[in-house]
């Protein structure tokens, strides 16, 4: 797992904010399709605010090809998964605090409180201590997500607590879930992007695992 970089909410990012004039037509129509989509729909979304992109949107601007077929995936987990957005947002969580990617924490933090997730279940993983309290459904993508993320694979045992209980798109889901929130992390822990300005961290080192 690697190291928070980001110790205080300044602005440390390596992909500087580019001007909504400065935008070539290529990121001009990539920035266009996220702030025209679902996203926008989101009080805390950064697609929802006026002027530059931020986040990891400011990051795929630098290749707008690829930015674009990334925030599609994006979307379609985010808004059209199989799972419930509580369950959604508890994987999210997880692969954050794996990566100590701060902004994402951050970013999902409210969404998975407002989708019904007890806050003492996020306090737990924050930490790095495994949940007390999870009901039967948050088990299972726990410990799924958990040793995915640990282990680079799932035993049988926890790949069958999820298929019987999503079923097989519930797995693939799943999957797909963790691993696209692998990459924002990167693309996030890469960047250095910051919490925004006055939010403490909210996760504190880990020791390597």
């Amino acid at each position: 797992m690697s190291d928070a970089k980001n110790t205080t909410a300044a602005d440390t990012r390596r992909f500087q904010l580019i001007p909504v004039e400065n935008l070539t037509p290529e990121q001009r129509a990539l920035t266009e399709a996220i702030k025209s989509g679902p996203r926008a729909k989101l009080a805390s979304s950064g697609a929802s605010k006026p002027g530059p992109l931020g986040g990891p949107f400011n990051v795929w601007l630098r290749s707008p090809g690829i930015g674009n077929l990334v925030q599609q995936l994006g979307e379609e987990i985010r808004f059209r998964s199989s799972l419930a957005g509580k369950l959604n947002e508890l994987a999210i969580l997880i692969v954050a605090r794996h990566w100590t990617s701060q902004y994402e924490w951050v970013a999902h933090h409210k969404l998975a409180l407002e989708g019904g997730l007890n806050p003492a279940i996020a306090e737990d993983i924050a930490q790095g201590r495994r949940p007390a309290g999870m009901d039967a459904d948050e088990t299972i993508v726990y410990d799924f997500s958990r040793e995915l993320l640990d282990t680079q694979g799932v035993s049988d045992a926890n790949y069958k607590a999820v298929l019987d209980r999503f079923g097989e798109r519930g797995v693939v889901d799943l999957i797909s879930v963790n691993g696209f929130y692998v990459l924002v992390s990167m693309c996030l822990n890469v960047d250095g992007t910051p919490v925004p300005p006055g939010t403490p961290l909210p996760l504190p080192p880990l020791a390597k695992r």
